[in-house]
Formats: structure tokens, C-alpha cells, sequence
């Protein structure tokens, strides 16, 4: 296995964000992206400044840097996106401090989902041999590295507790809670409570779920 060469990615080509969006291998160095994730970064520091009080200001810099977004999108901050523009995002979400997204693939919201503390969306992937995973040397002299994505998808009505991590490639249904601490790695399947590294279903949700707190509307 280390006898093989280092991977070379197909071509003929697309353009490298073709490429990413696609879930090919691609060059990360490739000038449009690093613009594109400069632009991004520049936002997200923009926001992250930003007085709680100015909420105009703070909604004109979410609309640039996330575009896909629907109403009433409410987001604490810091953030930080690689991107932001490969996002969609239903109404009425909500994102606690430290909401991290790398979006180098697509990456899909639905309603009425809430993000506690510290939730991180991690599309990248990288090969798992360090000889087609290291960075490379041009005969310019400047360097690159190959990588690909996998998209995420999270339905709507979901609730994250904090430090939840999910993983390129994965898909949330409907109506989960995802406890605090987990590592998303896998489906899981709507109306599921999912817990643990990596996370696991422990039980679904039902309408017995309800009769717990149903003495508070009375």
C-alpha cells in the first residue's frame, strides 16, 4: 500500500468549487476559494464585533455572508463559516455562541431548529493515507493540498444540545435531539433521541414524550 503513488485527481476538470460542490477531490489553494473563504472569514469577524444592540447592522451581515438563510434566523455569535454561501437555511433557526460550519459541501437546514453552544457541521473529509493526504509542493514553489466533501442534511423541528459534532455526509431527520456532546457519524433516523461518540439512537420520540410537562399549561 505505501508502494502506491499519490493520488492524482480525474480530469478532464470542472473548476475547482465545481469540483468541491460535487464532492470530488479538489484543490483547496485554488484562488476563487480562498477569496470566497476570505470574504466569508471577513464577515464572520465583522459579526463577531458587532454590538448585540445593532441588530440592523447584524442582519445585513448575516443576509451577505449567509444568503440561503430564511426568517427569523436569530444567531448569537461568534460564528464562523468557511464559506456560508453553500448553506440553506429554513425559518425560525436559532444558533447559541460558537455555532462553526465548514461548508465545502452542501449544507442543509430545516425549520425551527435550534443549536446550542459549541455545535460544529464538519463536511471536509480528508484520504486517509498521508500520501494522499500531505500537503504538496508546486514547481513555483507554493503548496497545495487535496481534499473533498460530504454534504449534511438536518430536518426540521431538531434541537443540538451543546458541543455536538456532526460529520460530513450525514443525515438528520425530523424531530431528533441530539444530546450534548455527541459525534454525529451516522443517519439518524427522525423523531430519535441520539446521544454519545459516536452517536448513538437510544430511543424515539412519541407523544407519551408530551405528558411530562403537560401540568406547566395548566
Amino acid at each position: 500500500m505505501t508502494n502506491t503513488p499519490p493520488i492524482t485527481p480525474r480530469t478532464p476538470r470542472a473548476s475547482e468549487r465545481e469540483e468541491m460542490l460535487a464532492g470530488k477531490l479538489y484543490d483547496a489553494s485554488d484562488p476563487e476559494l480562498v477569496a470566497l473563504r476570505k470574504t466569508a472569514g471577513d464577515l464572520c469577524t465583522k459579526f463577531n464585533a458587532l454590538s448585540r444592540n445593532d441588530e440592523k447592522t447584524r442582519a445585513e451581515v448575516l443576509d451577505e455572508l449567509l444568503p440561503g438563510h430564511g426568517k427569523g434566523l436569530d444567531v448569537m455569535g461568534p460564528v464562523f463559516f468557511d464559506y456560508g454561501i453553500h448553506m440553506t437555511i429554513g425559518e425560525r433557526v436559532f444558533a447559541n455562541f460558537n455555532f462553526t460550519v465548514l461548508d465545502c459541501a452542501p449544507v442543509t437546514i430545516g425549520d425551527d431548529v435550534l443549536f446550542g453552544p459549541n455545535v460544529s457541521l464538519l463536511p471536509p473529509m480528508h484520504p486517509l493515507r498521508w500520501q494522499d493526504r500531505n500537503v504538496r509542493q508546486r514547481e513555483d514553489g507554493s503548496f497545495y493540498d487535496y481534499e473533498y466533501g460530504e454534504p449534511i442534511v438536518i430536518g426540521s423541528n431538531c434541537w443540538f444540545g451543546g458541543n455536538v459534532t456532526v460529520l460530513g455526509g450525514v443525515t438528520i431527520g425530523d424531530g431528533c435531539v441530539i444530546g450534548a456532546g455527541a459525534v454525529v457519524t451516522k443517519d439518524i433516523p427522525a423523531n430519535s433521541v441520539a446521544v454519545g461518540n459516536p452517536a448513538r439512537v437510544i430511543r424515539t420520540i412519541t407523544d407519551a414524550d408530551a405528558s411530562a410537562y403537560q401540568e406547566y399549561a395548566q
